[in-house]
């Protein structure tokens, strides 16, 4: 039986009277100044390192001048930070390069920024961090043999539907499997590191004596070396997106991203000199995989 008018009119009285007492949802203020930092040390940290070093070397042709390379980055990568940090005290909104978009330029940019994130930005960093652990698995298995571009695709896609899976099914395995890998890379960088300075402290200091021998300085070059350091640092506006989760955003969002930025700098720096002690030139040029040659290389 329909409705007479009266009837109507009471109930859309009613429904602007319910929407009128809907309470704004905020979130819960739970990230502080060390959260915040871990947050973006792991956000960045992530294949690059382990794959960048190869790209630089082929274009700077010198220890000495990939190290100036991923020195330069860091600090690019710092200044942008730095101007992400006074956007996220400024405009204190969740969403990131989203939200700075929308205020700056409206609704339909914002849109596109976001539609170009998500369908195109996000899927291609996962198929190259995907590829790479790919690499890394099929490297130890196989170590004297080329890698099928075939079998890395195909392990590399397993990969990202096994990870889909359980980020879908439950949001704690998902959390449980990002904190296993964010600290099984931190890990491993660490190991790195440790056995570069035992090498030096045994006397493998060849490539430090003529560091920039062969260097190229070709323009180009320096772009494309740029290129490939600056994937190894993307990560730096992570915590942008999530600003309103933040305690105290104006006070730590600045010293978070310039720390962080600091740090994984320096950790990067050492990593490569690291690289260098144990792996030469040539087969870092030639491995798809350099940290499992150089720990192999250790090992022997």
């Amino acid at each position: 039986m329909s409705k007479s008018i009266p009837d109507l009119q009471d109930s859309l009285v009613n429904d602007k009277e319910n929407t009128n007492n809907i309470v704004a949802v905020k979130m819960e203020k739970t990230i502080g100044l060390v959260s915040s930092i871990t947050i973006i040390i792991g956000s960045i940290i992530g294949s690059g390192i382990f794959v960048s070093p190869t790209g630089i070397l082929e274009n700077m042709q010198s220890f000495g001048a990939s190290l100036i390379i991923w020195i330069g980055c860091g600090i690019f990568s710092l200044l942008g930070a730095y101007c992400y940090a006074e956007l996220g005290t400024m405009i204190q909104r969740s969403g990131g390069d989203y939200a700075y978009v929308l205020e700056a330029f409206g609704s339909f940019m914002g849109f596109l920024r976001l539609w170009i994130e998500v369908m195109v930005a996000r899927p291609a960093t996962m198929a190259v961090i995907a590829m790479t652990f790919a690499k890394y698995i099929l490297q130890p298995i196989f170590p004297d043999c080329p890698q099928s571009n075939a079998v890395v695709r195909c392990l590399a896609a397993v990969c990202i539907m096994i990870l889909g899976f359980i980020n879908s099914v439950s949001v704690r395995w998902s959390t449980r499997v990002q904190d296993i890998f964010t600290y099984t890379k931190i890990i491993a960088l660490l190991m790195i590191i440790i056995t570069g300075f035992v090498q030096i402290g045994l006397g493998h200091v060849e490539e430090f004596q003529s560091p920039f021998e062969g260097s190229n300085w070709n323009p180009g070059s320096i772009a494309k070396a740029f290129y490939s350091g600056l994937f190894s640092y993307a990560g730096w506006n992570y915590l942008n997106c999530m600003i309103e989760e933040m305690k105290n955003p104006k006070r730590d969002l600045p010293i978070a991203i310039v720390f962080s930025c600091l740090v994984v700098t320096i950790v990067y720096t050492l990593a490569n000199v690291a690289y260098i002690t144990v792996v030469s030139l040539n087969e870092i040029l030639t491995t798809p995989a350099v940290a499992v040659v150089s720990n192999t290389y250790d090992l022997i």
